[in-house]
């Protein structure tokens, strides 16, 4: 089983540390993502904080050339739920803990992503995959060609099924190994594959595709933690989709699965869906990959030192003559800590 497409189900060996894979494993390991069991890091243990700057036209296309000391933020701006594209620098706000800050760098302009696929293959599952995997092509489809994306395949365990691709066809086949077996390691899946997209992508901007249809209930993390890290790293924004229609749910787990994608998609600036039918998924694709081509990228210095340690609340406001409320989408906030060194180790095969 390689990191590339898998071809047909095999059993799990031991699994290995999350975003370890290197390019020269590619060719001939699948790891898992989840082999550390408190994959989230000591609060007091500093991760990096995503940078901002300027984007300039390359031979290969748009680039952005960032400052590794400037705050930067993903906005979707809303006039009565329709995107609203034609903002200028002058139009947005920001508050940081309530201070108003000094608005340096600004981009409308469609980035290259980085997009982790992180799909739900347990047993539950099985029936909807097909349907699924469509969609989350469409949207590979339907985004910049140069985004980049890797598939995260999880039940219990969560295991990357495609490396960081460009090719729908290479997506595809890591969509197609459906396993559907085990538990539903939600969180340990968000988190692993959020450490991956820090360590290994090649885009500043970053996104997290979320798609289950249940709670969480074999994760080593609860809620809170898996925010808080995803946080502490500056990390993608999540788009959630909850399929959790039909009779396999009770009202309770329903309601606290409902909760907690919606949590991870608020606080990461994203968006939680939750289509009646499988047939509402491949149009709900084709508003995620429409609502990101058309953010606005906004960065910033904060007035407070970097040194200065613990959660930064973000507030982003617009406003513009002739449009009535704007509604800006964001991330909630960060954590201003520095990338610590990475780590030597070597996974093992799937």
């Amino acid at each position: 089983m390689t990191l590339g497409a898998q071809q047909a189900p095999t059993p799990s060996a031991t699994p290995a540390a999350p975003a370890q894979a290197t390019p020269a494993q590619a060719a001939d390991q699948a790891p898992s993502l989840t082999v550390d069991r408190d994959p989230v890091r000591s609060p007091d243990v500093e991760a990096p904080v995503s940078p901002a700057g300027q984007m300039r036209k390359e031979p290969t296309g748009y680039v952005l050339h960032t400052d590794v000391d400037e705050v930067v933020l993903n906005a979707s701006v809303l006039e009565n739920d329709r995107l609203v594209l034609d903002l200028k620098k002058e139009n947005f706000e920001i508050l940081e803990d309530g201070v108003r800050q000094n608005l340096l760098s600004f981009q409308h302009t469609d980035l290259p992503v980085s997009i982790a696929l992180v799909v739900d293959n347990s047993g539950s599952m099985s029936r909807k995959r097909p349907a699924v995997n469509k969609s989350a092509l469409d949207l590979i489809q339907a985004s910049n060609p140069e985004d980049e994306a890797f598939v995260v395949n999880f039940s219990d365990e969560a295991f990357i099924d495609q490396e960081f691709t460009s090719d729908v066809n290479k997506l595809r086949d890591g969509l197609s190994h459906i396993e559907s077996r085990g538990g539903t390691a939600l969180y340990d899946a968000v988190v692993a594959s959020a450490d991956k997209l820090a360590e290994d992508a090649k885009r500043p901007k970053q996104v997290l595709i979320l798609i289950t249809d249940g709670e969480d209930n074999a994760s080593t993390l609860n809620l809170e933690q898996t925010i808080r890290r995803v946080q502490q790293l500056s990390g993608p924004t999540i788009y959630s989709i909850g399929l959790l229609f039909g009779d396999e749910m009770g009202h309770t787990e329903e309601r606290h699965a409902h909760r907690a994608l919606e949590m991870l998609s608020t606080e990461t600036g994203g968006i939680a869906y939750f289509p009646k039918s499988i047939e509402q998924v491949d149009q709900i694709a084709a508003e995620v990959a429409r609502d990101i081509r058309n953010q606005y990228t906004l960065g910033y210095h904060s007035t407070k030192p970097m040194s200065e340690p613990g959660f930064r609340r973000i507030q982003v406001m617009a406003t513009a003559k002739g449009k009535g409320k704007l509604t800006v989408r964001t991330r909630t906030g960060y954590f201003p800590v520095v990338k610590p060194a990475k780590k030597d180790v070597q996974p093992e095969k799937r």
